[in-house]
Protein backbone atom coordinates (compact mmCIF):
# COMPACT_ATOMS: atom_id res chain seq x y z
CA UNK A 1 0.00 0.00 0.00
CA UNK A 2 1.50 3.33 -1.07
CA UNK A 3 1.83 6.43 1.11
CA UNK A 4 -0.75 8.27 -1.04
CA UNK A 5 -3.36 5.58 -0.31
CA UNK A 6 -2.68 5.83 3.43
CA UNK A 7 -3.05 9.61 3.32
CA UNK A 8 -6.36 9.33 1.44
CA UNK A 9 -7.69 6.77 3.93
CA UNK A 10 -6.77 9.02 6.87
CA UNK A 11 -8.40 12.02 5.18
CA UNK A 12 -11.62 10.09 4.47
CA UNK A 13 -11.79 8.80 8.05
CA UNK A 14 -11.09 12.28 9.40
CA UNK A 15 -13.85 13.81 7.30
CA UNK A 16 -16.27 11.06 8.38
CA UNK A 17 -15.49 11.60 12.07
CA UNK A 18 -15.92 15.37 11.71
CA UNK A 19 -19.27 14.94 9.94
CA UNK A 20 -20.57 12.62 12.68
CA UNK A 21 -19.33 15.01 15.38
CA UNK A 22 -20.99 18.08 13.81
CA UNK A 23 -24.19 16.11 13.15
CA UNK A 24 -24.49 15.05 16.81
CA UNK A 25 -23.53 18.51 18.03
CA UNK A 26 -26.10 20.21 15.80
CA UNK A 27 -28.88 17.94 17.08
CA UNK A 28 -27.79 18.45 20.64
CA UNK A 29 -27.78 22.22 20.40
CA UNK A 30 -30.69 22.66 18.01
CA UNK A 31 -33.68 24.59 19.30
CA UNK A 32 -36.81 22.49 19.43
CA UNK A 33 -39.11 25.22 18.25
CA UNK A 34 -38.09 27.66 15.55
CA UNK A 35 -39.37 31.19 15.45
CA UNK A 36 -43.04 31.29 14.53
CA UNK A 37 -44.69 33.50 12.00
CA UNK A 38 -47.24 35.37 14.11
CA UNK A 39 -50.50 36.41 12.46
CA UNK A 40 -54.14 36.95 13.45
CA UNK A 41 -54.79 33.20 13.65
CA UNK A 42 -51.69 32.21 15.66
CA UNK A 43 -53.32 32.35 19.09
CA UNK A 44 -56.68 30.84 18.19
CA UNK A 45 -57.72 27.53 19.74
CA UNK A 46 -57.35 25.60 16.48
CA UNK A 47 -53.75 26.76 15.96
CA UNK A 48 -52.86 26.04 19.58
CA UNK A 49 -54.28 22.53 19.30
CA UNK A 50 -52.19 21.92 16.16
CA UNK A 51 -49.08 23.11 18.01
CA UNK A 52 -49.75 20.91 21.07
CA UNK A 53 -50.36 17.83 18.91
CA UNK A 54 -47.13 18.43 17.00
CA UNK A 55 -45.01 19.11 20.09
CA UNK A 56 -46.28 16.12 22.07
CA UNK A 57 -45.72 13.93 19.02
CA UNK A 58 -42.13 15.22 18.76
CA UNK A 59 -41.48 14.66 22.47
CA UNK A 60 -42.76 11.08 22.47
CA UNK A 61 -41.08 10.05 19.19
CA UNK A 62 -37.65 11.67 19.52
CA UNK A 63 -34.68 9.26 19.42
CA UNK A 64 -32.74 10.10 22.58
CA UNK A 65 -29.66 8.14 21.45
CA UNK A 66 -29.07 10.56 18.54
CA UNK A 67 -28.56 13.69 20.61
CA UNK A 68 -25.40 12.74 22.51
CA UNK A 69 -26.70 12.78 26.10
CA UNK A 70 -24.73 11.66 29.13
CA UNK A 71 -25.77 8.38 30.74
CA UNK A 72 -27.48 10.09 33.67
CA UNK A 73 -29.31 12.59 31.44
CA UNK A 74 -30.33 9.78 29.08
CA UNK A 75 -31.93 7.81 31.93
CA UNK A 76 -33.75 10.92 33.15
CA UNK A 77 -35.08 11.80 29.68
CA UNK A 78 -36.13 8.19 29.02
CA UNK A 79 -38.03 8.13 32.30
CA UNK A 80 -39.82 11.39 31.44
CA UNK A 81 -40.66 10.14 27.95
CA UNK A 82 -42.11 6.90 29.34
CA UNK A 83 -44.10 8.84 31.96
CA UNK A 84 -45.59 11.11 29.28
CA UNK A 85 -46.54 8.18 27.04
CA UNK A 86 -48.21 6.48 29.99
CA UNK A 87 -50.09 9.67 30.93
CA UNK A 88 -51.27 10.30 27.35
CA UNK A 89 -52.72 6.80 27.30
CA UNK A 90 -54.12 6.82 30.83
CA UNK A 91 -55.88 10.18 30.57
CA UNK A 92 -58.23 8.76 27.93
CA UNK A 93 -59.38 6.10 30.42
CA UNK A 94 -60.67 8.61 32.99
CA UNK A 95 -57.53 8.78 35.16
CA UNK A 96 -57.63 12.26 36.75
CA UNK A 97 -53.95 12.12 37.78
CA UNK A 98 -52.78 11.44 34.21
CA UNK A 99 -55.12 14.18 33.02
CA UNK A 100 -53.56 16.63 35.48
CA UNK A 101 -50.05 15.69 34.30
CA UNK A 102 -50.89 16.23 30.62
CA UNK A 103 -52.62 19.56 31.34
CA UNK A 104 -49.59 20.82 33.28
CA UNK A 105 -47.34 19.96 30.33
CA UNK A 106 -49.69 21.76 27.91
CA UNK A 107 -49.65 24.79 30.26
CA UNK A 108 -45.83 24.89 30.17
CA UNK A 109 -45.68 24.47 26.39
CA UNK A 110 -48.12 27.33 25.79
CA UNK A 111 -46.54 29.74 28.27
CA UNK A 112 -42.86 28.99 27.62
CA UNK A 113 -42.68 27.94 23.96
CA UNK A 114 -45.77 29.22 22.19
CA UNK A 115 -45.62 32.67 23.75
CA UNK A 116 -49.14 32.97 25.17
CA UNK A 117 -49.38 36.19 27.23
CA UNK A 118 -52.00 38.40 28.84
CA UNK A 119 -52.11 40.44 25.61
CA UNK A 120 -52.96 37.61 23.19
CA UNK A 121 -54.82 34.99 25.27
CA UNK A 122 -58.19 36.61 24.56
CA UNK A 123 -57.83 35.61 20.91
CA UNK A 124 -58.51 32.02 22.02
CA UNK A 125 -61.42 32.82 24.34
CA UNK A 126 -62.65 36.47 24.54
CA UNK A 127 -62.33 36.87 28.32
CA UNK A 128 -62.20 40.67 28.02
CA UNK A 129 -65.54 40.93 26.22
CA UNK A 130 -68.16 38.95 28.21
CA UNK A 131 -70.92 39.85 25.75
CA UNK A 132 -69.42 37.63 23.03
CA UNK A 133 -68.56 34.67 25.27
CA UNK A 134 -70.49 31.55 24.30
CA UNK A 135 -72.54 29.60 26.84
CA UNK A 136 -69.82 26.92 26.88
CA UNK A 137 -67.14 29.58 27.57
CA UNK A 138 -69.18 30.89 30.50
CA UNK A 139 -69.85 27.40 31.83
CA UNK A 140 -66.14 26.50 31.62
CA UNK A 141 -65.26 29.64 33.59
CA UNK A 142 -67.93 28.93 36.22
CA UNK A 143 -66.83 25.31 36.67
CA UNK A 144 -63.18 26.34 36.92
CA UNK A 145 -63.90 28.92 39.64
CA UNK A 146 -66.18 26.58 41.60
CA UNK A 147 -63.70 23.71 41.26
CA UNK A 148 -60.97 25.82 42.88
CA UNK A 149 -63.18 26.12 45.97
CA UNK A 150 -65.28 22.94 46.02
CA UNK A 151 -63.19 20.42 44.07
CA UNK A 152 -65.24 17.69 42.40
CA UNK A 153 -68.39 18.95 44.14
CA UNK A 154 -68.27 22.05 41.89
CA UNK A 155 -71.16 21.10 39.59
CA UNK A 156 -73.30 19.85 42.50
CA UNK A 157 -72.72 23.10 44.37
CA UNK A 158 -73.59 25.19 41.29
CA UNK A 159 -76.83 23.24 40.78
CA UNK A 160 -77.81 23.46 44.45
CA UNK A 161 -76.99 27.16 44.80
CA UNK A 162 -79.12 28.25 41.83
CA UNK A 163 -81.74 25.45 42.10
CA UNK A 164 -81.06 24.23 38.57
CA UNK A 165 -82.55 20.79 39.27
CA UNK A 166 -86.15 21.99 39.51
CA UNK A 167 -89.00 21.41 37.04
CA UNK A 168 -89.39 24.30 34.62
CA UNK A 169 -91.27 25.26 31.48
CA UNK A 170 -89.26 26.22 28.42
CA UNK A 171 -90.32 27.82 25.15
CA UNK A 172 -91.98 25.38 22.76
CA UNK A 173 -92.72 22.76 25.44
CA UNK A 174 -96.16 22.09 26.90
CA UNK A 175 -94.94 20.13 29.91
CA UNK A 176 -92.30 20.98 32.54
CA UNK A 177 -88.96 19.20 32.37
CA UNK A 178 -85.53 19.02 33.96
CA UNK A 179 -83.28 21.22 31.83
CA UNK A 180 -80.52 23.81 32.28
CA UNK A 181 -80.83 26.47 29.59
CA UNK A 182 -78.44 28.95 28.02
CA UNK A 183 -80.34 31.86 29.58
CA UNK A 184 -79.78 30.42 33.06
CA UNK A 185 -76.03 30.09 32.47
CA UNK A 186 -75.87 33.69 31.20
CA UNK A 187 -77.78 34.92 34.25
CA UNK A 188 -75.55 32.98 36.68
CA UNK A 189 -72.41 34.28 34.98
CA UNK A 190 -73.59 37.88 35.40
CA UNK A 191 -74.45 37.32 39.07
CA UNK A 192 -71.08 35.75 39.89
CA UNK A 193 -69.15 38.78 38.49
CA UNK A 194 -65.93 36.75 38.11
CA UNK A 195 -62.47 38.33 37.89
CA UNK A 196 -59.79 36.13 36.31
CA UNK A 197 -56.00 36.31 36.58
CA UNK A 198 -53.75 35.40 33.66
CA UNK A 199 -53.09 31.94 35.17
CA UNK A 200 -56.84 31.38 35.50
CA UNK A 201 -57.38 32.29 31.86
CA UNK A 202 -54.54 30.07 30.68
CA UNK A 203 -55.83 27.14 32.75
CA UNK A 204 -59.26 27.51 31.16
CA UNK A 205 -57.69 27.60 27.67
CA UNK A 206 -55.58 24.53 28.56
CA UNK A 207 -58.71 22.65 29.61
CA UNK A 208 -60.45 23.55 26.34
CA UNK A 209 -57.44 22.37 24.33
CA UNK A 210 -57.13 19.17 26.35
CA UNK A 211 -60.80 18.21 26.00
CA UNK A 212 -60.69 18.59 22.23
CA UNK A 213 -57.36 16.77 21.92
CA UNK A 214 -57.36 13.95 24.48
CA UNK A 215 -60.48 14.50 26.59
CA UNK A 216 -64.18 13.89 26.18
CA UNK A 217 -65.15 17.14 24.47
CA UNK A 218 -67.81 19.23 26.23
CA UNK A 219 -68.43 16.64 28.99
CA UNK A 220 -64.78 16.25 30.01
CA UNK A 221 -64.97 18.22 33.27
CA UNK A 222 -68.58 17.13 33.91
CA UNK A 223 -67.56 13.46 33.83
CA UNK A 224 -65.07 14.04 36.66
CA UNK A 225 -67.67 15.65 38.94
CA UNK A 226 -69.40 13.83 41.81
CA UNK A 227 -72.74 13.26 40.09
CA UNK A 228 -74.73 10.11 39.34
CA UNK A 229 -73.89 9.96 35.64
CA UNK A 230 -73.62 11.62 32.25
CA UNK A 231 -74.74 10.56 28.78
CA UNK A 232 -74.56 11.88 25.23
CA UNK A 233 -76.22 11.23 21.88
CA UNK A 234 -79.35 9.80 23.55
CA UNK A 235 -81.85 12.28 22.08
CA UNK A 236 -82.25 14.47 19.00
CA UNK A 237 -82.17 13.82 15.29
CA UNK A 238 -79.51 11.49 13.87
CA UNK A 239 -77.27 12.65 11.04
CA UNK A 240 -78.78 10.08 8.67
CA UNK A 241 -82.27 11.60 9.10
CA UNK A 242 -80.96 15.13 8.43
CA UNK A 243 -79.27 13.85 5.25
CA UNK A 244 -82.58 12.38 4.06
CA UNK A 245 -84.41 15.65 4.74
CA UNK A 246 -81.74 17.53 2.76
CA UNK A 247 -82.69 15.52 -0.34
CA UNK A 248 -86.31 16.68 -0.13
CA UNK A 249 -87.85 20.12 -0.55
CA UNK A 250 -88.20 20.73 3.21
CA UNK A 251 -86.25 23.99 3.14
CA UNK A 252 -88.05 25.37 6.21
CA UNK A 253 -87.15 22.31 8.27
CA UNK A 254 -83.49 22.50 7.22
CA UNK A 255 -83.40 26.18 8.20
CA UNK A 256 -84.66 25.28 11.68
CA UNK A 257 -81.93 22.64 12.00
CA UNK A 258 -79.22 25.09 10.92
CA UNK A 259 -80.49 27.65 13.44
CA UNK A 260 -80.41 24.94 16.17
CA UNK A 261 -84.15 25.18 16.72
CA UNK A 262 -84.33 21.41 16.19
CA UNK A 263 -82.07 19.38 18.46
CA UNK A 264 -79.52 17.10 16.81
CA UNK A 265 -78.04 13.97 18.36
CA UNK A 266 -74.70 15.73 18.79
CA UNK A 267 -76.49 18.43 20.84
CA UNK A 268 -77.67 15.83 23.33
CA UNK A 269 -75.91 15.99 26.73
CA UNK A 270 -77.68 14.76 29.86
CA UNK A 271 -76.56 14.38 33.46
CA UNK A 272 -78.11 12.36 36.28
CA UNK A 273 -78.16 14.34 39.52
CA UNK A 274 -79.74 12.90 42.65
CA UNK A 275 -81.79 10.53 40.50
CA UNK A 276 -83.01 13.31 38.18
CA UNK A 277 -82.15 13.18 34.48
CA UNK A 278 -81.30 16.78 33.51
CA UNK A 279 -80.63 17.96 29.94
CA UNK A 280 -77.83 20.49 29.46
CA UNK A 281 -79.40 22.50 26.64
CA UNK A 282 -76.51 25.00 26.58
CA UNK A 283 -73.84 22.39 25.73
CA UNK A 284 -73.17 20.48 22.51
CA UNK A 285 -70.55 18.26 20.90
CA UNK A 286 -70.84 20.44 17.80
CA UNK A 287 -70.66 17.71 15.19
CA UNK A 288 -71.46 14.02 14.92
CA UNK A 289 -67.75 13.38 14.28
CA UNK A 290 -66.90 14.77 17.73
CA UNK A 291 -69.61 12.65 19.37
CA UNK A 292 -68.25 9.61 17.52
CA UNK A 293 -64.69 10.37 18.73
CA UNK A 294 -65.87 10.49 22.35
CA UNK A 295 -67.82 7.24 21.98
CA UNK A 296 -64.81 5.49 20.44
CA UNK A 297 -62.47 6.56 23.27
CA UNK A 298 -64.55 6.52 26.43
CA UNK A 299 -64.90 2.72 26.76
CA UNK A 300 -61.29 1.67 26.00
CA UNK A 301 -60.02 0.98 29.56
CA UNK A 302 -58.54 -2.55 29.91
CA UNK A 303 -58.99 -3.24 26.16
CA UNK A 304 -62.57 -4.60 26.11
CA UNK A 305 -62.49 -5.20 22.34
CA UNK A 306 -63.45 -3.27 19.25
CA UNK A 307 -66.78 -1.51 18.86
CA UNK A 308 -67.82 -2.48 15.34
CA UNK A 309 -70.87 -2.71 13.12
CA UNK A 310 -71.28 -6.40 13.97
CA UNK A 311 -70.69 -5.82 17.69
CA UNK A 312 -72.63 -2.60 18.12
CA UNK A 313 -72.38 -2.11 21.90
CA UNK A 314 -69.78 -2.33 24.66
CA UNK A 315 -70.20 -2.43 28.43
CA UNK A 316 -67.10 -1.67 30.46
CA UNK A 317 -65.77 0.20 33.48
CA UNK A 318 -63.49 3.23 33.50
CA UNK A 319 -60.32 3.83 35.53
CA UNK A 320 -62.26 5.50 38.36
CA UNK A 321 -64.80 2.67 38.61
CA UNK A 322 -67.56 4.32 36.55
CA UNK A 323 -69.61 2.00 34.37
CA UNK A 324 -69.77 2.97 30.70
CA UNK A 325 -72.09 1.69 27.97
CA UNK A 326 -71.47 2.69 24.34
CA UNK A 327 -73.70 1.96 21.34
CA UNK A 328 -73.32 2.75 17.65
CA UNK A 329 -75.22 2.37 14.38
CA UNK A 330 -76.61 0.02 13.19
CA UNK A 331 -77.52 -1.28 16.63
CA UNK A 332 -78.82 2.19 17.52
CA UNK A 333 -79.90 5.18 15.46
CA UNK A 334 -76.96 7.31 16.62
CA UNK A 335 -73.64 7.05 18.41
CA UNK A 336 -74.38 7.29 22.13
CA UNK A 337 -72.78 6.61 25.51
CA UNK A 338 -73.97 6.28 29.11
CA UNK A 339 -71.54 6.82 31.99
CA UNK A 340 -72.86 5.76 35.40
CA UNK A 341 -70.84 7.17 38.27
CA UNK A 342 -71.13 5.95 41.84
CA UNK A 343 -71.22 7.97 45.02
CA UNK A 344 -68.84 6.17 47.37
CA UNK A 345 -70.08 8.06 50.40
CA UNK A 346 -71.78 5.92 52.99
CA UNK A 347 -75.58 6.07 52.59
CA UNK A 348 -77.83 4.83 55.42
CA UNK A 349 -81.48 3.88 55.15
CA UNK A 350 -82.38 7.06 57.05
CA UNK A 351 -80.67 9.11 54.31
CA UNK A 352 -82.24 7.16 51.43
CA UNK A 353 -85.87 6.99 52.64
CA UNK A 354 -86.96 10.62 53.07
CA UNK A 355 -90.78 10.66 53.13
CA UNK A 356 -93.15 10.84 56.16
CA UNK A 357 -93.60 7.49 57.86
CA UNK A 358 -90.11 6.36 56.89
CA UNK A 359 -89.45 4.90 60.35
CA UNK A 360 -92.07 2.18 59.85
CA UNK A 361 -90.70 1.40 56.37
CA UNK A 362 -87.13 1.10 57.63
CA UNK A 363 -88.18 -1.15 60.54
CA UNK A 364 -90.13 -3.36 58.14
CA UNK A 365 -87.09 -3.75 55.86
CA UNK A 366 -84.87 -4.64 58.81
CA UNK A 367 -87.26 -7.27 60.12
CA UNK A 368 -87.69 -8.78 56.64
CA UNK A 369 -83.93 -9.14 56.40
CA UNK A 370 -83.61 -10.58 59.92
CA UNK A 371 -86.38 -13.04 59.11
CA UNK A 372 -84.41 -14.31 56.06
CA UNK A 373 -87.17 -13.35 53.64
CA UNK A 374 -86.61 -13.09 49.87
CA UNK A 375 -86.78 -9.39 48.99
CA UNK A 376 -87.01 -7.76 45.56
CA UNK A 377 -86.09 -4.08 45.22
CA UNK A 378 -87.09 -2.52 41.89
CA UNK A 379 -86.79 0.97 40.46
CA UNK A 380 -85.19 3.16 37.84
CA UNK A 381 -81.48 3.89 37.58
CA UNK A 382 -80.11 6.03 40.39
CA UNK A 383 -82.91 5.42 42.92
CA UNK A 384 -80.52 3.72 45.42
CA UNK A 385 -81.61 0.06 45.12
CA UNK A 386 -78.14 -1.16 45.99
CA UNK A 387 -77.69 1.19 48.93
CA UNK A 388 -80.91 -0.23 50.36
CA UNK A 389 -79.29 -3.66 50.24
CA UNK A 390 -76.61 -2.48 52.66
CA UNK A 391 -79.06 -1.33 55.34
CA UNK A 392 -78.02 -4.03 57.84
CA UNK A 393 -74.29 -3.98 58.46
CA UNK A 394 -74.07 -7.38 60.06
CA UNK A 395 -75.24 -9.25 56.97
CA UNK A 396 -72.95 -10.65 54.26
CA UNK A 397 -73.79 -9.81 50.64
CA UNK A 398 -72.47 -11.71 47.64
CA UNK A 399 -72.67 -9.92 44.29
CA UNK A 400 -72.91 -11.47 40.85
CA UNK A 401 -73.08 -8.63 38.31
CA UNK A 402 -72.23 -7.78 34.70
CA UNK A 403 -69.49 -5.37 35.83
CA UNK A 404 -68.15 -4.22 39.17
CA UNK A 405 -70.44 -1.25 38.79
CA UNK A 406 -71.54 -0.89 42.37
CA UNK A 407 -68.11 -0.39 43.94
CA UNK A 408 -69.61 -2.04 47.01
CA UNK A 409 -66.21 -2.75 48.52
CA UNK A 410 -65.44 0.99 48.49
CA UNK A 411 -68.74 1.77 50.21
CA UNK A 412 -68.62 -0.89 52.92
CA UNK A 413 -64.99 -1.65 53.66
CA UNK A 414 -65.61 -4.01 56.61
CA UNK A 415 -68.17 -6.32 55.03
CA UNK A 416 -67.83 -9.68 53.32
CA UNK A 417 -68.54 -8.55 49.73
CA UNK A 418 -66.94 -10.73 47.05
CA UNK A 419 -67.86 -9.07 43.76
CA UNK A 420 -67.74 -11.17 40.58
CA UNK A 421 -68.60 -10.49 36.94
CA UNK A 422 -71.54 -12.16 35.29
CA UNK A 423 -72.42 -12.33 31.60
CA UNK A 424 -76.03 -11.33 31.02
CA UNK A 425 -78.34 -13.59 29.09
CA UNK A 426 -81.61 -12.43 27.56
CA UNK A 427 -83.59 -12.97 30.80
CA UNK A 428 -81.01 -11.03 32.84
CA UNK A 429 -81.09 -8.06 30.47
CA UNK A 430 -84.87 -7.95 30.65
CA UNK A 431 -84.82 -7.91 34.47
CA UNK A 432 -81.61 -5.96 35.04
CA UNK A 433 -83.35 -3.22 37.03
CA UNK A 434 -84.27 -5.51 39.93
CA UNK A 435 -82.20 -6.48 42.94
CA UNK A 436 -83.27 -9.84 44.45
CA UNK A 437 -81.94 -11.00 47.79
CA UNK A 438 -82.13 -14.51 49.22
CA UNK A 439 -80.65 -16.53 52.07
CA UNK A 440 -78.37 -19.55 51.72
CA UNK A 441 -77.85 -22.34 54.27
CA UNK A 442 -74.90 -20.38 55.68
CA UNK A 443 -77.23 -17.39 56.23
CA UNK A 444 -75.39 -15.35 53.56
CA UNK A 445 -77.22 -12.85 51.38
CA UNK A 446 -77.03 -12.83 47.62
CA UNK A 447 -77.50 -9.77 45.43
Amino acid sequence: MTIINLILIVLVLGVAVLMVYFHINSKKNAEVVTKMDVDDQTYTLSKMIEFIKRRLDEITKINLYDIGLSEEELKRRKSKKYELKKALKGCTYGDVNDKKYVKELIFDLLSKEYGVTEMNISKAIPFDIPSILTSQDKFDILIYIYKKEFGYEALSELIRKYKLDEFKYIQGETKPCYVITEDEINEIFEKENITLTFNDKLNIVVQRIYQQYKGYSSIDEIRDMNIDGVSGGVSGLPESFISQVAQTDSADYLTQIQEHKVQRACDSIWIMFHGKSIRLAFLSFGTEAELKRVCQNIYKYNNPGQLSDTNGYKINEMKDGSRVVVVRPSMSETWAFFVRKFDVKRATLEQIVLYPGKEDTIDLLKFLVKGARIISLTGEQGCRKNNNAYGNDWKHIWNNELTYHRNSVRVTLKKNLPNTKHRFNAWDRHNSRSRVFGCSKENRWFC
